[in-house]
């Protein structure tokens, strides 16, 4: 079994953790979060050592999960001056897990090779209960070797494996899955607001969306939500919009258009902008049923 830790606990990470030594046998060392409460709740629920600094969190361990935000705090625990991740870390295993840029993982992985550690992208799909069950989908990138050497731990956490390539190849793909499943739950937003302002029940609605081409797995997930106003927070529209951001880039990068695309993240911008953005992404149905939302 080996010596793991993670930096970024929250209801990912910690859950992640949660399953790798409480089902798996493996032993959680070492956790980090800017969130100290978040950190010091789940250290001394697994035994863990709350660190202080991240340089302590690599002597700690021999694989080390990221679930962090953005890019901006990923450069931050990679390539921060004085205080990081690389410090002494020859040797080590370095799992990112987190919605990113292709260019932040490569980054990563270029720095992780200068000094003799190993870097995966493990983009994840999936939510917070099938990161405490172990059934993830994720979505690999970097060498076929490292890979290789720590399939075991990552099949512990995945109901799926798909090695997509090399580095930054898996965040491409995470991009395109979140950016299809953003554009179908602003559809389906649409789809019973208008339904909605013209009279129909929803459970008609969206019976027959489930058995005719309007059909798809947000229906299933998000529907009832946004009938109820029940926006409890699994992937937040804040995530949605940053997520619909990167497919945007990679396209802008490529010369391509993607106005739906382009559509989608503007109301995820809006959502935020107007003080929603820690609604789940089902949240969006607030700005299209009718007399939900002020402006």
């Amino acid at each position: 079994m080996s010596k793991v830790a993670f930096v970024g606990v929250g209801r990912m990470g910690a859950n992640m953790a949660r399953h790798l030594q409480l089902d798996c046998g493996h032993e959680i060392t070492a956790v980090y979060d800017v969130n100290k409460e978040a950190s010091a709740e789940i250290a001394a629920e697994l035994g863990a050592k709350d660190c202080a600094t991240l340089a302590e969190v690599t002597e700690a361990a021999e694989i080390i999960f990221t679930v962090v935000t953005n890019d901006h705090a990923m450069r931050a625990i990679f390539l921060g001056d004085g205080d990081n991740l690389l410090v002494d870390s020859s040797g080590k295993t370095f799992i990112n897990c987190a919605t990113l840029s292709p260019g932040i993982h490569k980054e990563v992985y270029t720095a992780g090779k200068a000094v003799d550690a190993d870097v995966l992208e493990g983009a994840m799909a999936s939510s917070i209960s099938q990161a405490r069950e172990g059934s993830l989908f994720l979505m690999i990138g970097g060498d076929e070797g490292v890979f290789n050497t720590h399939k075991e731990i990552l099949d512990q956490l995945s109901v799926n494996l798909s090695l997509c390539g090399e580095i930054g190849k898996a965040a491409e793909v995470k991009a395109l899955v979140n950016m299809v499943m953003n554009i179908n739950t602003a559809g389906l937003a649409e789809g019973l607001g208008l339904a909605s302002a013209l009279g129909i029940d929803i459970d008609l609605i969206c019976n027959i969306f489930s058995q005719t081409g309007a059909n798809s797995r947000v229906l299933e997930t998000d529907a009832e939500d946004m009938r109820d106003r029940d926006h409890e927070c699994w992937f937040s529209a804040e995530h949605a919009a940053k997520d619909s951001g990167i497919a945007q880039d990679i396209a802008n990068g490529l010369g391509i258009s993607l106005p739906v695309n382009d559509a989608t993240k503007a109301q995820y911008d809006k959502m935020v902008s107007e003080g929603l953005g820690e609604l789940d992404k089902s949240g969006i149905a607030e700005l299209t049923f009718p007399g939900r939302h002020s402006s």
